[in-house]
């Protein structure tokens, strides 16, 4: 990772239909972000996710974290899973980028991710296992046995984001945090929606690992996603 002069690890996530729009928008995304977010599952032609893996990596300067997201966690990639896992396993077998990975991937298949990354045990590729809920955000019970259960994966990270329907639900999510550190376990947690914008400041000034921004000039990729100019702007004012 690069190293980080501002308040926040900042990842800018890129929603591009072709590898041809996906890379000037990842070069300029790298002039604000610490890392770049491709979303795979958003490529028109999902038989080039093999293609933007193999290409992007030595053409944008900022690290890279891939991301093929299955449509029953919000996404849009809907082929078999061992086809949806292979462009993350062929980042990681020549230590390319990062990957995320669902928590509720087939525990087989996710150990198969997280074993890739650790045989190439290089600095340039870790594994996200992630967790979402677009709907609303569970108890704190629930969401601290989610919690231990990303970091019993054997994750280098784990990322937990939710629906926030008030200000309760924000609360309870960037409390996970205290848990994280007695873990030791590097975690992103924030909410989605309005109620949930304030999260994606406050959760990288509360110890959380990384927040997620859109294009300044491109479209979000989950409901209240700031524009990451936005976000760096409100950083300096608490600076």
């Amino acid at each position: 990772m690069t190293t980080v002069t501002s308040l926040s690890r900042l990842c800018v996530s890129i929603a591009r239909r072709t590898v041809d729009e996906a890379l000037p928008a990842a070069t300029a995304a790298g002039r604000t972000a610490d890392m770049i977010e491709i979303r795979l599952d958003a490529l028109r032609d999902r038989n080039t996710a093999m293609a933007a893996v193999n290409s992007l990596p030595a053409a944008v300067a900022t690290p890279l974290l891939f991301t093929n997201r299955a449509a029953w966690e919000g996404g849009e990639a809907r082929e078999p899973e061992q086809q949806r896992l292979a462009p993350l396993l062929a980042a990681l077998a020549d230590n390319r980028a990062w990957v995320d990975i669902e928590l509720r991937t087939a525990p087989d298949l996710r150990r198969q991710v997280i074993a890739a990354a650790r045989r190439e045990s290089a600095d340039d590729s870790r594994v996200i296992v992630s967790w979402h809920d677009f709907a609303a955000t569970p108890d704190a019970a629930t969401l601290r046995a989610i919690l231990r259960e990303q970091h019993e994966s054997g994750a280098d990270v784990g990322k937990m984001v939710t629906m926030a329907r008030s200000p309760l639900d924000v609360l309870r999510v960037l409390a996970l945090q205290e848990q994280a550190a007695e873990l030791d376990f590097p975690l992103i947690a924030f909410c989605m929606g309005e109620s949930g914008k304030i999260s994606r400041l406050a959760t990288c000034l509360l110890g959380g690992f990384m927040t997620y921004a859109a294009e300044d000039d491109g479209a979000a990729t989950a409901p209240g996603q700031l524009p990451a100019s936005t976000l760096r702007q409100l950083e300096q004012l608490l600076q």
